[in-house]
């Protein structure tokens, strides 16, 4: 058989199994080791499929992946996140949809020391929609606000995916994580706009919040001192060539731990964030490992090459090429989860942005924030079933309703993203 057809037999068997119901990692490294036994033999095929998964996970970038997930869990089990969002409620109350506003701030707060867009709906979905709920909010708006809040968690660094998509097409890890920080923010902000909009159209979605005196405001601060720490230690680290990321992501880990200390942490909590650490950092790299055994079956076959230079031989400006990949990755968003979809699309599509100029980087955060819109979009927005799901009591169309007014303001995003690249390079150029 033709390794051209092969691979396109590979892809579509990828696919077919991901849309049955098989697991990423599975499907990939099924259809991966079936590829490389037809194509090269069972003994090679069989032998490279052992040595894949240890090659790709004794990196030393890898590494960076479980210290990011620990800061997170560690954070949410010692209690950092609640004091984030009482702090941002005392700043921000009082602003037109004030708690849905200090929602969207903490939850900034809680990806600067995250990097899981679930993780963060999930915590808000216990802490702030409660509260929202018992202050008169509608429960549309509030489900929204906590379903797209979490989302920032994908950008704002720490950001395991944005590590993932380094590691798979081999780009800075470091460049990528301080090219996430400004679109992040943008985003933050146009959230809030977005919920100063809604509310000032309709005021009865959000009551007034009482007045917060200065002093509360101030003395509410210290307790995110950790929060801010974190972000210094791994922007500060990173952007000034002081420490490696997984540098960064180790003495930070540390921070957060020695605040969990002295929370008082119980061995019991300490014990179920180490717990969901170890889960989901074993999540991961399974999903790495049925990938690049599924990429270098791709190699074997030359598809990745060809589509390359399908893509530049189209008599079409690039643009036009790269508003088709965008469709795509958005259609792909209804149906695949985000994680899932990058490492579907990346050993294809990643070859052919090169070779038409695009910039990688910007490429990463550009197929980020894609995956983000992908998380909150029906009829698979895993954020919003995560809401459902937590408060079952709120129908899932109501959760999509509450995210729809943030998905204009998504479009907004995007576009600053193609048409400013340099916004988004700024600090990677500016790294020492």
């Amino acid at each position: 058989m033709d390794p051209i057809t092969l691979g396109i037999l590979g892809v579509a068997c990828l696919i077919v199994l991901v849309v049955l119901g098989v697991p990423v990692a599975f499907a990939s490294a099924f259809t991966g080791i079936a590829g490389m036994m037809i194509i090269r033999g069972e003994t090679v095929g069989i032998g490279l499929s052992g040595i894949i998964p240890y090659a790709n996970s004794a990196s030393y970038a890898l590494s960076v992946l479980p210290l990011f997930v620990a800061i997170g869990f560690l954070a949410m089990h010692a209690g950092i996140t609640t004091a984030a969002y009482d702090a941002a409620r005392k700043w921000v109350g009082r602003a037109p949809g004030g708690l849905a506003t200090a929602t969207i701030f903490a939850s900034a707060g809680f990806a600067a020391v995250s990097g899981a867009s679930t993780a963060s709906t999930a915590v808000f979905t216990r802490l702030a929609l409660p509260e929202m709920e018992a202050r008169g909010y509608d429960k549309t708006l509030a489900a929204g606000v906590v379903a797209v809040g979490g989302t920032l968690a994908a950008l704002i660094p720490p950001s395991a995916i944005l590590v993932i998509y380094g590691i798979i097409v081999e780009q800075s890890v470091a460049q990528l994580l301080l090219a996430g920080l400004l679109p992040g923010l943008l985003s933050m902000g146009v959230y809030v706009a977005v919920i100063w909009i809604v509310v000032k159209l309709n005021p009865n979605l959000a009551p007034v919040e009482p007045s917060t005196s200065f002093a509360e405001k101030l003395a509410a601060l210290p307790k995110v001192s950790g929060v801010f720490a974190v972000v210094g230690v791994i922007l500060g680290g990173i952007y000034f060539g002081w420490m490696t990321p997984t540098e960064s992501a180790g003495v930070a880990t540390a921070i957060i731990l020695v605040m969990a200390l002295f929370k008082r942490l119980s061995l019991r909590d300490m014990g179920n964030g180490l717990l969901d650490t170890i889960r989901t950092t074993a999540m991961i790299f399974m999903v790495i490992w049925g990938v690049m055994i599924f990429v270098r079956f791709l190699a074997f076959t030359g598809l990745p090459a060809h589509v390359t230079d399908l893509v530049i031989g189209l008599d079409v400006p690039r643009f036009v090429i790269l508003l088709g990949i965008i469709v795509m990755y958005l259609l792909m968003g209804m149906i695949l989860d985000g994680l899932g979809m990058m490492m579907l699309t990346l050993p294809v599509v990643f070859p052919a942005i090169v070779g038409l100029g695009y910039d990688p980087i910007w490429f990463g955060i550009l197929l980020v924030k894609l995956i983000e819109i992908g998380v909150v979009t029906p009829p698979v927005g895993l954020n919003c079933y995560v809401v459902n799901g937590i408060r079952p009591d709120i129908p899932l169309e109501s959760v999509f309703k509450g995210v729809t007014p943030f998905l204009i303001g998504e479009i907004f995003i995007i576009a600053v993203i193609i048409l400013f690249p340099d916004f988004i390079l700024l600090l990677p150029r500016m790294m020492n």
